[in-house]
């Protein structure tokens, strides 16, 4: 049908563009703040492209549920700005004929949010979270880089070793400043390595020289040693714990605390969120062709942002137990469709309000005439 294909072409054209612009915004933001992380130290350096390529895939479904709703949104009020909705709507098309060729459009682009939100989000934040365990958790000569001066995992030491490869355990002129309840105390010495025994990990250092503070801190004490070990860390690497976001959806389900039927009703809302902006998107979409333009644009952009920090609100409340996961799913996507639907229809039967007001001032006008 000419009708349907048009349509759909339309909406395919609108949603790759604005899918291209969506995803090279949240790119940029995204890479500035992995940047910002490496910067910190709590993200490996050379890990990350891994880091941000988890995170766009993890905020994909997101960046999908904004880009449909956009290229609905758009392509109707161009239809209405160009009078084609008009030769529509007199051909016998009503507005909730529109109704089939978006759905049929959007549902491969619904089953994929929900997909991504409930299998590939969990999976990303488990890489990621992994990634930065794992460098969190390396020993401190492993987490410095050649040449820089690094702070220690608990903030008590800093480092300065001079290394070729960042990955070996091993290091050449090691500098290290620490400060505990009995002063500073500086250590210097040719190399270092990491020594794991028994479940815990010492860096050994061999023919250096210590400074420690004597008698408050008024004299110096020098030792020369070749040999000199120091407790890094006793915890395994392998001991990791994810948090909710991390968690798997079935997972969730089998163990339904506060937070897990937080995180799967935030998952489970991306999608249904995506399902009712659709039939809104139709039902907002009516402009006026000589009225200023973009003002639907940033009506719909306003929608967006409520509706999806409604869904966030939401999780707050249902992990601190001010709100049942039924209730919210209900009352939240259960309301927004019923408004929509509401909206739609009225708009499809030509549904008017008339103010009172109006009314008593037109039969006045009306009664005053001879």
């Amino acid at each position: 049908m000419l009708f349907h294909s048009s349509l759909r072409q339309d909406l395919v054209r609108s949603f790759g563009a604005t899918l291209v612009v969506l995803v090279t915004i949240v790119m940029t933001m995204m890479l500035i703040r992995t940047l910002g992380q490496a910067s910190r130290g709590s993200v490996n350096p050379s890990e990350v492209s891994l880091v941000l390529g988890y995170t766009m895939l993890g905020h994909l479904p997101t960046i999908l549920t904004m880009s449909v709703f956009i290229a609905a949104v758009g392509t109707l009020s161009r239809m209405y700005r160009d009078s084609e909705m008009v030769i529509w709507l007199t051909s016998g098309n009503g507005l909730l004929s529109f109704l089939r060729p978006l759905l049929r459009f959007s549902w491969p682009v619904l089953l994929l949010i929900f997909l991504l939100a409930l299998l590939v989000w969990p999976w990303t934040h488990q890489q990621t979270q992994e990634l930065k365990d794992r460098f969190e958790k390396r020993g401190d000569l492993e987490r410095v880089a050649p040449g820089q001066f690094q702070e220690s995992a608990n903030g008590q030491r800093v480092f300065f070793i001079e290394k070729s490869d960042a990955g070996d355990k091993q290091g050449k002129n090691v500098f290290i400043a620490s400060q505990d309840k009995e002063g500073r105390t500086v250590t210097t010495a040719r190399d270092g390595q990491i020594v794991e025994r028994e479940g815990d990990r010492f860096l050994m250092l061999s023919a250096g020289q210590r400074l420690d503070p004597t008698q408050g801190n008024e004299l110096l004490k020098l030792s020369e040693f070749k040999e000199y070990g120091t407790l890094i860390s006793t915890q395994p690497l392998d001991a990791l714990q994810f948090s909710a976001k991390a968690t798997h959806s079935w997972e969730l389900v089998q163990n339904p605390s506060r937070q897990n039927l937080a995180e799967l009703a935030w998952r489970l809302g991306l999608g249904l969120a995506a399902f009712n902006l659709i039939i809104m998107a139709l039902a907002m979409a009516r402009i006026n062709p000589r009225g200023a333009r973009g003002g639907h644009m940033l009506l719909a952009l306003f929608t967006f942002i409520v509706y999806y920090n409604l869904i966030n609100l939401g999780q707050n409340w249902i992990s601190s137990g001010r709100a049942s996961f039924a209730g919210l799913m209900l009352t939240l996507h259960g309301g927004a469709l019923l408004i929509s639907l509401s909206l739609l229809i009225g708009r499809h039967q030509d549904w008017r309000l008339a103010w009172p007001l109006s009314g008593a001032k037109l039969r006045g006008q009306k009664d005053a005439r001879p």
